[in-house]
């Protein structure tokens, strides 16, 4: 019986934290610059970030290039290149669909299903499940991405990454748009 009781306050505790910890991307609706996914992510954009794991530490650092380009009708394409401090290169190339107002969706060749993206205020918040190799083997975590606008030409990012619910560890970013250079002709 202490058993079941340890069990069920246990279970209390961590809805009680979670529901604490949770955001509500409307809180961010009268922040200004205004997130607009089309107008950030058109032309080239630089990154930087760290991986830390579960406890802090830094196990992985990374510099990335971005290019997105869109369509009229509210479909983009986002292509990125990692560069990692291990000499690791990852290329991804995201396909997104914007959706009503704020609302976006995207697809990427190691993501599972689709993600679900949503802007207010100056926030971007975005979820998915991407198939991470690791080692010999590959696992699906899941990301909920948290970014803010700094300042127009600004982006941060955190992230929380989960295996089972549980929280193995957080993605820092920090992303600038860079001026397009056009080659002359």
């Amino acid at each position: 019986m202490k058993f079941l009781q340890s069990i069920i306050l246990l279970m209390g505790v961590v809805m009680l934290c979670s529901g604490c910890s949770s955001q509500n991307i409307q809180a961010y609706k009268d922040k200004n610059p205004h997130m607009h996914v089309k107008d950030f992510f058109t032309g080239p954009v630089k990154a930087w970030g760290i991986v830390q794991d579960r406890k802090g530490l830094v196990v992985r650092r990374f510099q990335a290039d971005l290019y997105g380009r869109w369509t009229d009708d509210g479909v983009g394409k986002l292509a990125e290149t990692f560069h990692y401090d291990d000499g690791e290169v990852q290329d991804r190339e995201w396909v997104l669909k914007l959706k009503d107002e704020g609302n976006f969706s995207g697809t990427a060749g190691d993501i599972v299903g689709t993600a679900q993206g949503r802007t207010n205020g100056n926030a971007l918040f975005l979820n998915y499940v991407m198939t991470v190799p690791v080692g010999n083997k590959k696992y699906n975590l899941k990301f909920d991405d948290r970014m803010w606008l700094i300042d127009k030409k600004t982006l941060m990012n955190k992230a929380v990454i989960k295996k089972f619910g549980v929280r193995v560890a957080e993605l820092t970013v920090f992303m600038q748009k860079q001026e397009e250079v056009l080659d002359a002709e």
